[in-house]
């Protein structure tokens, strides 16, 4: 019923009910920004921001395949803009353009929701909303960057959004299966990853408890967590809840592998799949006994921030390092595999524990059928377990000695189950 009324009225009078709709309530918004602001110092709100939608509207209307009266409107719109800029310049020493800008979008609001889809029209009116109220949000939120940040960030757009896409997909050489174009991915997969839990401590989370600084720092890497909160628990009096952000952040490695699996070699991922699976649910269930069950764990169990200083993922001198590695095991991949074959890989994934299994791992999943995907899967089990050794090396150190069994325990379990998974694919 309510669609056969809807036939009824004519698509113009629909879109004119839109634009007038759109416009007031963009200028409802103007008005309540401007709230505490003179009267006089505005050039209008409400009636006059839906006014302006409906000239654009008029004028588009008039004549929509030329565009002449809706340009000729625009320019006189633009004309009386300026001159009330510089009056608000000369008489208000005030010199924000953000409501002019907005009067010209509103303006223009009829040939989009005559050109394009609702969805757009829509999504184009609530970032209009959405940016005007978050002014003094913005401000807050870039000074939290640091110096130089954003021409890191450039680097990586630059790396990610030109180079990557003009690099050849051919191997290096016949004896190392890589390829310019899956080097640069892998580096730009690996960072961006990290780079999206360096964003989300940094600004989302900088007072995160110590559970939370596990579960980001995870994402980042678990090993350096591990190291830090490890350090951290002597500083916070020890406490059941260190251990728990430790496992939880070895927790969030197996899902960063896996996310590096699914863009890489969704075979090998589907494969993993079952173990990740069984290792994050059985690592969350220990974070969950110590929290629970702390044990003679010392310490106040209240979640103090934590602040830990990790370098940005997206710095030039992390992407060396890691290439460097990448390239590195790469030809000792290579390497083993001629001349040592399977077991040779399998030696070699107990080895790289000791060091950052991600170059590994990533030229696993980039070896392209020329090792097999079961030993694939033994090969990352393996330096899962080894790199899961060397945490519990560094948690036990490092850590409150209260906290020491508890860490050996859970460690030790992950440990064991990594290489029972290993051991029965293997069979």
């Amino acid at each position: 019923m309510v669609e056969k009324i809807l036939h009824t009225i004519p698509a113009d009078i629909i879109k004119f009910i839109f634009v007038v709709m759109f416009s007031l309530l963009i200028g409802l918004e103007q008005r309540r920004h401007h709230i505490k602001e003179e009267f006089e110092s505005l050039f209008g709100t409400d009636r006059t921001f839906t006014l302006i939608g409906i000239l654009g509207f008029i004028l588009y209307v008039i004549s929509p395949q030329t565009f002449i009266p809706f340009l000729g409107g625009g320019a006189a719109i633009t004309v009386l803009l300026a001159i009330y800029y510089f009056q608000k310049i000369q008489v208000h020493k005030m010199f924000g353009l953000t409501s002019l800008v907005i009067a010209l979008i509103t303006y223009c609001l009829a040939p989009v929701v005559y050109t394009q889809p609702h969805w757009l029209v829509l999504l184009i009116v609530i970032c209009v909303l959405v940016l005007t109220e978050i002014k003094e949000t913005l401000f807050e939120f870039s000074k939290k960057f640091d110096n130089g940040e954003f021409i890191t960030l450039a680097k990586f757009l630059v790396l990610a959004g030109v180079i990557l896409p003009l690099l050849p997909d051919t191997p290096i050489s016949p004896s190392i299966n890589i390829t310019p174009f899956k080097f640069a991915l892998a580096i730009v997969a690996v960072s961006g990853i990290s780079y999206f839990s360096y964003l989300l401590k940094k600004f989302v989370f900088p007072q995160s408890g110590i559970i939370l600084t596990g579960i980001l720092g995870g994402l980042y890497s678990s090993t350096a967590t591990t190291f830090i909160l490890a350090r951290k628990s002597k500083e916070l009096g020890g406490g059941s809840k260190a251990t728990s952000a430790i496992i939880l952040a070895t927790t969030m490695m197996y899902l960063r592998l896996f996310l590096l699996a699914l863009i890489f070699n969704q075979s090998i991922a589907l494969l993993l799949l079952p173990s990740f699976a069984i290792f994050i649910v059985v690592s969350v269930l220990l974070a969950l006994y110590f929290i629970k069950f702390p044990g003679k764990a010392s310490g106040v169990e209240e979640d103090k921030p934590v602040v830990e200083q990790h370098s940005n993922p997206l710095e030039l001198k992390t992407a060396i390092v890691f290439g460097a590695l990448f390239i590195v095991f790469a030809f000792a991949t290579g390497f083993v595999s001629k001349h040592y074959g399977n077991s040779g890989i399998n030696v070699l994934s107990l080895i790289v524990g000791v060091t950052d299994i991600d170059p590994f791992i990533m030229n696993l999943f980039q070896s392209n059928g020329t090792i097999a995907n079961s030993i694939i899967v033994m090969a990352v089990l393996n330096a899962i377990s080894s790199n899961n050794l060397l945490k519990m090396i560094y948690g036990v150190t490092l850590c409150d000695k209260s906290i020491r069994k508890q860490l050996i325990m859970a460690f030790s379990v992950l440990i064991v189950l990594g290489l029972l998974m290993s051991f029965v694919i293997h069979l």
